[in-house]
Order: C-alpha cells, then sequence, then structure tokens
C-alpha cells in the first residue's frame, strides 16, 4: 500500500485521550489506495471486534483491562496487512445507561450505602435485606436474580460505572477508529456497529442475547452475519467476559453446523482476560476448540 501504519496509527496515542481521530483525513488516505471493492471479494473475511471501547483501555479506562493497549496494536497492525482482504468490521459496542441492574447506583443496604464495585448480590440477599433496589423495581430485580442464577447458574457482579452512553468512555478506541475507517475508504465499505446492553433490568455481556431476558430478544444480524462469511476473526475486550460469552453464544446457536463453528477464529494476542480470570479463559477457549472446531491463532501467524 502506498500509506504506511504510522500514517494512521500513532501508537504513542493507543488509549489516549490526547488523541484526535481527523476522520477526514484517513478517509482521504483509504481513498488513495488501489484496492478492489470489498464487495468484489471472493472470499469474504469477517472482523467482529468486541468492545474495543475508552472504558477498557488501560490507563484511561473505568474497567480497564491490562494488556488491552498492546491489543489494539497488535489488532490494527493485522487489520493494516489485511487490508486488502478483510471484507467487512462489525463492531460491538458496550452502552449503558446510569440506572443499570449491575451499576452500584441501582442497589443499597440498611444504612442506604450503594456497593462497591465487584460486589456480588444473590437472590438470597435481597430476600434478606442486605441489598435493595434504591429506584423501588424490587419484584422485577428479584426475578432478575433469581433466573440469572436457575438459568445461568451465575451470579450478579456489580461492575465500576463503564461505557455510558454519551461519555468518551464509550467510544470506540481513537486509533483503532482510525484503522476502521481507512478500511472502510480503502474498500469502499462502511463498518456496522451494533450496540448492547441497553437494557436496564439485565446484563449483556455476550452480541446475540442477554444473560437474562423474558423477552427472548436474540440480535440475528450478527448470526446472520456469521452464516454469510467465509472465515470470521474475532477480538476485542475482555476474552474473559465479553469475547468468550459472545463467542459462546455465537457457537450454541450454530451448535450443530460445524462447517460454520470451523470457519471461526479467536485472534488470542489481540485481547486480554481481566485480572483473576486467566487460567479460567484460557481453559474455557480451549474446550470450545475441541467441541466446535474453532481455530485459535496469534495474529502475527493469519494473513488473509
Amino acid at each position: 500500500m502506498n500509506t504506511t501504519y504510522q500514517q494512521i496509527i500513532d501508537v504513542n496515542h493507543i488509549a489516549s485521550y490526547k488523541s484526535v481521530e481527523h476522520i477526514p483525513d484517513i478517509l482521504a488516505l483509504g481513498r488513495s489506495e488501489n484496492i478492489n471493492p470489498a464487495s468484489q471479494d471472493q472470499k469474504r473475511n469477517l472482523l467482529l471486534a468486541i468492545d474495543v471501547q475508552n472504558d477498557f483501555m488501560e490507563s484511561i479506562g473505568s474497567l480497564a483491562v491490562p494488556g488491552s493497549k498492546e491489543d489494539v496494536q497488535r489488532l490494527t497492525k493485522w487489520m493494516y496487512h489485511n487490508i486488502a482482504s478483510l471484507t467487512q468490521i462489525i463492531c460491538s459496542l458496550d452502552c449503558h445507561s446510569l440506572m443499570q441492574v449491575f451499576h452500584p447506583v441501582w442497589w443499597i443496604d440498611r444504612e442506604g450505602n450503594h456497593p462497591s464495585p465487584f460486589t456480588i448480590i444473590t437472590y438470597e440477599d435481597v430476600v434478606q435485606g442486605i441489598w435493595t433496589a434504591a429506584n423501588g423495581e424490587h419484584d422485577r430485580s428479584m426475578d432478575y436474580l433469581h433466573n440469572l442464577e436457575i438459568e445461568n447458574k451465575k451470579n450478579l457482579c456489580i461492575w465500576p460505572y463503564h461505557c455510558l452512553e454519551g461519555t468518551v468512555g464509550a467510544k470506540l478506541e481513537s486509533q483503532f477508529t482510525k484503522m476502521l475507517y481507512f478500511h472502510a475508504a480503502a474498500r469502499s465499505t462502511a463498518p456496522r456497529l451494533i450496540y448492547k446492553g441497553q437494557n436496564p433490568y439485565s446484563e449483556m455481556y455476550g452480541i446475540v442475547k442477554a444473560e437474562y431476558d423474558p423477552q427472548h430478544y436474540v440480535n440475528f444480524e450478527v448470526l446472520n452475519a456469521v452464516s454469510e462469511y467465509d472465515s470470521i476473526y474475532i477480538a476485542g475486550q475482555a476474552s474473559s467476559h465479553c469475547v468468550l460469552a459472545s463467542v459462546n453464544q455465537i457457537l450454541e446457536y450454530f451448535a450443530d453446523n460445524r462447517e460454520i463453528t470451523s470457519r471461526i477464529t479467536i485472534l488470542e494476542d489481540c485481547m486480554s482476560p481481566i485480572t483473576g480470570f486467566e487460567d479460567s479463559t484460557k481453559q474455557q477457549f480451549e474446550a470450545l476448540r475441541k467441541q466446535y472446531g474453532i481455530h485459535i491463532c496469534k495474529s502475527t501467524d493469519i494473513n488473509l
């Protein structure tokens, strides 16, 4: 290509609020490349980028994932080297309001205090009055906790406020954004952005569905996209939570179609786990590899 990686990406400004994106300049660089439109690709390759957002970035994020800055550098380098063969990019974005069941403000204890981040709240805790829904949504909160524990075998974790809609923390990381739009201009296509986590009564780690939802919403846009591509590459944050949940949901949906599940590759050096989940995350991805035939590779080992 005529454009160098350094003309697009300033690695010193990855996960930095000092970065300015200058998208018109990036689009001009992309349009200057002589690359066929994505619509002409004979082999269709999809990148599914999960939650590459400021609030998950080291040094600036409210829910920072250790290793995320280096992940962005490796991911943008992989995107750059494969621009001519990368057909489409779908990005998921966490998008939350202040009042959500997993944020501290939703709950109060007997003294009127909100829980600290990473507090675990169980159905039995609420039955005993240890925690109460501060907004009066007692029955609906109880219903969620009950079904989360019964159906998903999980407990509610209170997270730091993150990816609040309209805040800079909810934005895609700036250097990744630049490569995203360089690709769009160079390939005459448009990125697809998928917003998730807007239901105040539920958590939604995965890109396909919430942890529990009585309406049983399923994002078929993502599932249909996966089925339409010859190869699907997955990266993002955090590997232990939103990436793992997204991969699990996709594989569960296509569980009877090994031909589709075997198209999926995890870019293991373009994602990182939340601290404390390193071993369990590695074990769970390995189990998925054995069960569904997915591939787990380093980005440096894959040339499209």
